[in-house]
């Protein structure tokens, strides 16, 4: 009984510590980062495919659904297989894409 125990007090001792570890690099980041908060109040761009524009039902020209990281500037949907779309209708959007997942 007493090994058991000695071993549960050293097995929490030495995860203790490795939690301690982990938590430390993450609160020094936080710590060296404020000051440039101004930087994280603007979103980075997001890494996209450009697939092109098309003509929509209206003769407009608009920016094919594209993937994305995030939600890039000017996006209305994202669709089902994670794309985003440009779209500025309703009808159709997402088409091909596996339909409308939300409106953003």
């Amino acid at each position: 009984m007493k090994r058991l125990f000695s071993a549960l007090l050293l097995a929490s001792g030495l995860f203790s510590q490795i939690l301690v570890a982990q938590t430390q690099p993450a609160s020094q980041s936080q710590s060296g980062s404020s000051p440039t908060t101004s930087h994280a109040a603007q979103p980075p761009k997001p890494n996209c495919t450009d697939n092109g524009t098309y003509v929509n039902s209206k003769g407009q020209t608009v920016k094919r659904p594209e993937t994305c990281a995030s939600a890039p500037q000017g996006a209305t949907a994202q669709c089902r297989d994670g794309t985003y779309s440009f779209s500025r209708s309703r009808r159709g959007t997402c088409s091909h894409h596996g339909g409308l997942a939300h409106w953003l």
